[in-house]
């Protein structure tokens, strides 16, 4: 279970998140910032063959339509997922795996290429 509060910075700024309840604790833990535009969902999902972790960071800001110029509420996520058969990968392994993705993703020049669409 991930301890309370987690954090995320982003921009230099330390967003602190405290765990609130959920309808499923054994599967999700979702920390939430003190003004609710922030959030971390933790989940484990399994199925008969697979199993599937996920932490998603989601926030919400109020922006502008370029059209219209009418305020509204519009959100973003990024998602972190590990899919994994119930055999043939040891810890050890996913945990390689893991750490050459981040350091990929960690190049700044790939995180530019991704969010202006290239592939």
């Amino acid at each position: 279970m991930f301890t309370e509060p987690q954090s995320v910075t982003i921009s230099s700024v330390a967003v602190p998140m405290a765990r609130i309840g959920t309808s499923q604790p054994e599967r999700l833990g979702r920390f939430v910032s003190s003004d609710g535009r922030t959030s971390l969902d933790v989940r484990q999902d399994k199925t008969a063959k697979r199993f599937r972790r996920e932490i998603r960071l989601t926030r919400v800001v109020t922006a502008a339509d370029p059209i219209s110029a009418v305020n509204s509420e519009v959100s973003a996520s990024v998602i972190f997922i590990v899919d994994e058969p119930k055999y043939g990968f040891t810890d050890a392994d996913l945990t390689a795996m893991v750490s050459g993705f981040l350091t990929f993703l960690g190049n700044a020049g790939n995180q530019t290429k991704l969010l202006q669409g290239e592939n």
